[in-house]
């Protein structure tokens, strides 16, 4: 199953899983007009492409580690560090182990929501 818009509950095992390639699949997990959550796996080496967009976004790292590109800065992040992201800052990051990270998107990515 996908999340519905504004949904109250939501079961993580419930929530069916996107593959994007690359070793990254995601779950969107809850989303109205103003606010989105992603939880997003990776495999080590995988690469969530640089990339830029109007939302603000700040993520937490739930576990493993990433190299973290954002503008023209790189961090080593881990389990439990954060990081923001300022609107149509270009912004990417790679895997150096399996990892897990939950994006926080404001307003919702409308190109985020599953089609069912």
């Amino acid at each position: 199953m996908f999340v519905s818009k504004e949904q109250l509950f939501i079961e993580f095992a419930q929530v069916a899983w996107e593959d994007r390639g690359g070793g990254v699949r995601r779950k969107v997990m809850a989303y109205g007009d103003q606010l989105m959550a992603v939880y997003v796996e990776f495999q080590r080496g995988a690469i969530g492409a640089k990339h830029h967009h109007p939302h603000l976004q700040i993520t937490y790292i739930q576990s493993g580690s990433f190299r973290t590109h954002i503008g023209d800065q790189t961090r080593v992040l881990k389990g439990g560090d954060f990081y923001y992201i300022p609107a149509d800052v270009e912004h990417g990051v790679e895997a150096l182990e399996d990892s897990v990270l939950v994006d926080f998107f404001t307003p919702m990515r409308e190109d985020f929501v599953p089609q069912r």
